[in-house]
């Protein structure tokens, strides 16, 4: 790296810092190599105004040691590309990254088992509702990686289904050309098929399960911002409730081998719509696989994907970009956290452990404070807090209350049991559910009042059949 600056006029390095006692004194192309704890004093000395952070391979934990330490310093802190992109030729060694929430927040993720990342996907047609979203998309790109002899990208939004198209395409051309650069990409086997659709529209559904004989759907078409849903109610109910009984249906009358559900914590003791239509959606998956023992229906239930749209990295990174103020709901909010890679490997791999009606829990860790993540990434992007405290500090939070039907912390169960499974980072839970015939009289109702958009009348029903479903609100519709 200091090789290659050498020639930049953009930087100069000045100093080494390593944690290795050995190599402190030692000069490498003409720059000293110093002890982590004189930074404040070098800092100050060369007037430094960047630390490149060289550790490509390390682990999670000691990233965020490391991170840690630098977290008081008065220096904006970057980072060398990751050993994977460096040997895949994605980026070079002096083309830095800003410190990502992964860097601050991440774990090391378990080592996936590649027979249950295998058993539902490879040499199998699969399909992906809400194929172009932040977790719909990651599955595919991984899923493709498994060889399924056809994947199905089925999403409403135009724009979107034609950027995963695209990035999907490059990477089977990636694929193909190093195991054999002579192999075109029908030979290496993935067929792409990207479908423009509705999980509201049934009979779409089903005729495109049926035409592509779909063996496995991984079903994570849904609204999910909290207040949008909260002010759309109806739409939130057509496309989360509708839609996944829709999809279930179709998959059923197609005969689908297995349905996952995307789920989502907020279905736990819901306090606003959009966690209600998610645990609906659960109970429509439980009462159907009790009825149809011919498709494997599962839910895998987990929190907040780091860096997916609408998510609270993005918002913080473009806030301290504009210098300020961060915007965070309440000092007190805390959420569970999950890279989205992560997310879609553990989903994938609950989809092989499933047994018909089976609800699956990812262990999130540690649910994280919101303001404190706020704060680390205002100082790791080089710049102070502004508070009473420090007055003279760059950048100011201010705090704008929680918004409606929002939490102060969400939780993954809602009784009082959940079971080990093969994988470590998987549990079973074990929670009740009424009869389909009761849910389906429930949902009929349901529709009716959606269709004459009578808005009490939907927030008593998704009450009546969610009993959990606590509005902190009142109707916010629009």
């Amino acid at each position: 790296l200091a090789q290659a600056l050498r020639y930049s006029s953009e930087f100069e390095p000045v100093v080494f810092v390593d944690d290795n006692p050995q190599l402190w004194g030692s000069i490498v192309l003409g720059l000293k190599v110093r002890a982590p704890f004189k930074l404040p004093h070098l800092i100050a000395r060369h007037q430094a105004g960047l630390i490149l952070l060289a550790l490509p391979s390390a682990s999670h934990h000691r990233r965020q040691q490391v991170l840690n330490s630098l977290m008081s310093l008065p220096i904006k802190v970057l980072a060398l590309p990751t050993l994977a992109e460096l040997t895949s030729g994605a980026r070079r060694i002096d083309e830095f990254r800003e410190i990502e929430v992964e860097d601050i927040l991440g774990r090391d993720a378990v080592q996936p088992a590649l027979v249950l990342l295998q058993t539902r996907v490879k040499g199998k047609i699969v399909m992906v509702t809400g194929a172009g979203g932040s977790i719909g998309a990651e599955l595919c790109r991984q899923i493709l990686l498994l060889h399924p002899r056809q994947l199905v990208l089925f999403e409403r939004s135009e724009y979107a289904l034609y950027v995963i198209e695209q990035e999907l395409r490059g990477m089977l051309a990636n694929m193909a050309f190093t195991l054999n650069p002579s192999l075109s990409n029908e030979e290496e086997g993935t067929e792409l098929i990207p479908l423009l659709g509705s999980v509201v529209h049934r009979r779409r559904l089903q005729v495109v399960m049926d035409r592509f004989g779909v063996e496995t759907v991984y079903h994570t078409a849904a609204y999910k911002h909290v207040p949008i849903v909260e002010r759309n109610p109806i739409e939130g109910v057509r496309n989360n409730v509708f839609g996944a009984w829709h999809a279930a249906e179709a998959a059923i009358a197609t005969g689908v081998e297995t349905f996952v559900l995307v789920s989502s914590d907020k279905a736990v003791r819901p306090t606003n719509v959009m966690g209600a239509t998610k645990r609906l959606a659960e109970m429509i998956l439980q009462g159907l696989a009790g009825e149809n023992p011919a498709t494997r229906f599962c839910m895998v239930r987990f929190g907040n994907v780091l860096d997916s749209s609408g998510s609270v990295a993005p918002l913080f990174r473009e806030q301290i970009r504009r210098g300020g103020p961060v915007t965070v709901t309440h000092p007190k909010v805390e959420r569970y956290f999950m890279t989205i890679p992560e997310a879609a490997q553990l989903v994938i791999q609950a989809s092989a452990l499933a047994q018909n009606g089976d609800l699956f829990l990812l262990d999130m860790g540690e649910p994280v404070r919101i303001l404190e993540l706020a704060r680390r990434m205002i100082q790791l992007s080089g710049f102070t807090v502004r508070d009473e405290e420090h007055p003279e500090g760059d950048i100011e939070i201010h705090f704008t209350g929680l918004r409606s039907g929002e939490k102060l912390r969400e939780e993954l169960l809602i009784g009082a049991g959940d079971l080990p499974t093969e994988h470590p980072m998987i549990r079973r839970a074990r929670e009740g559910h009424p009869p389909w015939p009761v849910i389906r009289e429930g949902l009929n109702r349901l529709d009716t009042a959606a269709h004459d958009f009578d808005y009490p009348a939907v927030r008593a029903l998704l009450h009546e059949l969610v009993a959990e479903y606590q509005p902190a609100n009142d109707i916010e519709d629009w």
